[in-house]
């Protein structure tokens, strides 16, 4: 699969498409190259990405995540080594949309077996995300409330969505769309690569059974709740709420570090004496202060909700099931699961 074992024979042709990989190329050394064997290059752009195409690929593949272990993915700057590695890729996978600068270089980087995950499935606006408008909690699963929600999106919220006008990119945070996205995964590695394509099929049926059982283990363990509604610093948790009948409260919409205002704080507030929620949650990566700030103002309780954007040594578990099993109970015990 080394595509530099083969320049002599392509240089001319090779030479446009590898640009500036040309010089890294030659300062990798032979023996790094030797430890991947005949295994297919695969570019991640950040965890979630990283975790299907090492579940999926499993022995076939050698995996390099762009975003390091607690980078903040939406932050994400590469480096000229890193642009070139994704020139050298057998196979990219990305989120277009979370990270622009990944966006950039793949579209420069002329690699054929390129896969965006946001085409796998189906992006929607989550208008409670930035204006935490109460949808009511009956028929959340519908989507009736998308055309309302585009409005509301604010358009400083510290977060490129691409093209699609404000859809949430948060895909991965819901099982079921998860799975969609990790069939499709699945079916592009066998184009990609069909001399293992029966490996790729078995290991993607295994990982999509766990992700239902993933999903079964969210629909029973927040039927019966008291509270229908959790307030978060970080508003990635859209698809999750809405695929199981809860409603997320955004302090300051997407972008994680933005401050909210005195008033979104006193909206807050009315809402958790309304709707009973008693957490606030922060996230993994980012700084707790606002939720701690909140939750003093508030008299709120605070807990960790992770948007498994990158696994750290503080993660509630090793890979993304465990880290969502740990969100369940998180989740369960802040909503007052019976």
């Amino acid at each position: 699969m080394n595509v530099r074992r083969l320049i002599p024979t392509t240089a001319v042709a090779g030479a446009v498409v590898l640009g500036l990989t040309a010089l890294s190329a030659c300062s990798t050394s032979d023996a790094a190259d030797g430890s991947n064997g005949d295994k297919l290059k695969v570019t991640a752009s950040f965890y979630p990405m990283q975790f299907l195409t090492e579940r999926i690929g499993g022995e076939h593949v050698a995996v390099t995540s762009l975003t390091k272990p607690g980078v903040e993915p939406h932050d994400l700057e590469l480096t000229p080594r890193q642009i070139g590695s994704i020139s050298e890729s057998d196979y990219v996978l990305y989120l277009k949309g979370i990270q622009p600068a990944v966006d950039d270089a793949i579209k420069q980087s002329g690699v054929k077996n390129t896969v965006d995950a946001a085409t796998l499935t189906t992006l929607e606006n989550h208008g409670s995300e930035v204006s935490g408008h109460d949808h009511g909690h009956e028929g959340e699963e519908e989507h009736g409330h998308e055309e309302e929600a585009h409005e509301e999106h604010s358009e400083g919220d510290g977060h490129n969505h691409g093209e699609e006008g404000g859809a949430d990119p948060h895909i991965w945070l819901d099982p079921v769309k998860y799975a969609e996205v990790a069939k499709g995964v699945g079916k592009s590695l066998e184009k990609a690569d069909p001399d293992h394509a029966a490996d790729y099929k078995k290991n993607t049926d295994a990982l999509v059974a766990e992700l239902g059982e993933l999903d079964t283990a969210y629909e029973t363990g927040l039927k019966n709740t008291s509270t229908k509604t959790f307030i978060t610093t970080h508003s990635a948790f859209g698809y999750l709420a809405e695929r199981y009948g809860l409603t997320q409260q955004g302090i300051a919409g997407i972008d994680p570090e933005a401050e909210p205002s005195p008033a979104r704080i006193q909206e807050i507030h009315t809402i958790a004496e309304k709707e009973k929620a008693t957490t606030v949650f922060f996230e993994t990566l980012a700084s707790d202060r606002t939720a701690k700030t909140l939750a003093k103002d508030t008299g709120l309780k605070t807990g960790v909700l992770d948007p498994l954007e990158g696994i750290t040594d503080k993660s509630q578990g090793a890979d993304y099931i465990e880290v969502m099993e740990s969100n369940l109970a998180a989740l369960q015990k802040a909503l007052g699961a019976k």
